[in-house]
């Protein structure tokens, strides 16, 4: 079942990497060559998403400047022959059609996806986190689609947490329906562990009807006194099927410095070009 179009919530502060983020969008941040945002756009493309909606804030200009044409750039690349890297600039640019759209002010996640009801109208539609990268082979958001074609309704990546970590994550209340598909009947927003009615949370990769966006308009804040998209969700889930899969794959917080590093390491060891002579380098400092 293709979704076509996609939202990108970017619009954060990025204050856990400050000083860096004071005048850099934390989506910029750069995981070995590429930035952070533009392995999310990757994962959509694999996935067959052509149309993103990148929701931006103040200080974000260089995001749109990423995925644009750079002629005075490219000209320079090419009077110089360059050609390998003027492919890959040429390549960021012809990615994807990416749109754009400023939200106000900071009020939550579900007020950022509220942002895209005009882009998505009453489309299915798929929300990409950034500070959610996730190495996976199918592309989490390809193995998300399997399951909608399975099920229909909506779908929503889940990891399993640690107890101590549940007050981080939108946590699920359901049955397991099939191997690593569970029907969700009710979520929690960031409950402690005591009142956490499973382990799996809800982690930055969903699939849902443009339906939603009525129920985002009517939702009030609610933890931290933003508009969480969790308690739209709990409210779709009375009368839409809302499925959660637990992707093959593994997750990296690269908003978060340890994440950030972590993936920066895995992504770099991958690399055929890098690989062999960083694997080698890690083992020396190891010793």
């Amino acid at each position: 079942m293709a979704v076509h179009k996609a939202v990108v919530p970017a619009a954060g502060l990025g204050t856990r990497f400050l000083p860096a983020t004071k005048a850099q969008p934390k989506e910029m941040l750069v995981l070995v060559d590429k930035p952070a945002i533009q392995y999310i756009v990757e994962e959509g493309v694999a996935a067959g998403v052509r149309n993103f909606l990148v929701v931006t804030g103040r200080n974000k200009k260089s995001l749109e400047d990423h995925f644009d044409r750079a002629p005075e750039l490219e000209a320079a690349l090419r009077q110089k022959g360059e050609w390998e890297l003027l492919a890959t600039v040429e390549e960021t640019a012809r990615l994807a059609a990416v749109h754009y759209v400023r939200q106000p002010e900071a009020r939550g996640l579900g007020d950022a996806v509220a942002c895209a009801a005009a882009f998505v109208g009453d489309e299915d539609f798929a929300v990409l986190l950034p500070d959610d990268l996730i190495l996976a082979d199918p592309p989490c958001l390809a193995q998300m689609l399997a399951v909608k074609e399975a099920y229909g309704g909506a779908v929503v990546a889940l990891e399993e947490v640690e107890p101590a970590q549940t007050q981080r994550y939108g946590i699920i209340r359901g049955r397991e329906i099939d191997r690593g598909v569970w029907r969700i009947d009710d979520l929690v927003e960031k409950p402690t562990p005591a009142e956490a009615p499973s382990h799996l949370a809800v982690v930055g990769r969903y699939l849902l009807p443009g339906r939603l966006f009525p129920i985002l308009a009517a939702t009030p804040p609610g933890a931290g006194g933003e508009i969480q998209l969790t308690d739209a969700l709990r409210v779709l889930a009375r009368d839409y099927p809302l499925y959660g899969y637990l992707f093959t794959g593994r997750r990296f917080d690269v908003g978060d410095k340890l994440g950030f590093l972590t993936a920066t390491v895995e992504l770099a060891l991958a690399r055929p070009d890098l690989g062999p002579a960083f694997a080698a380098y890690l083992r020396r400092i190891l010793l």
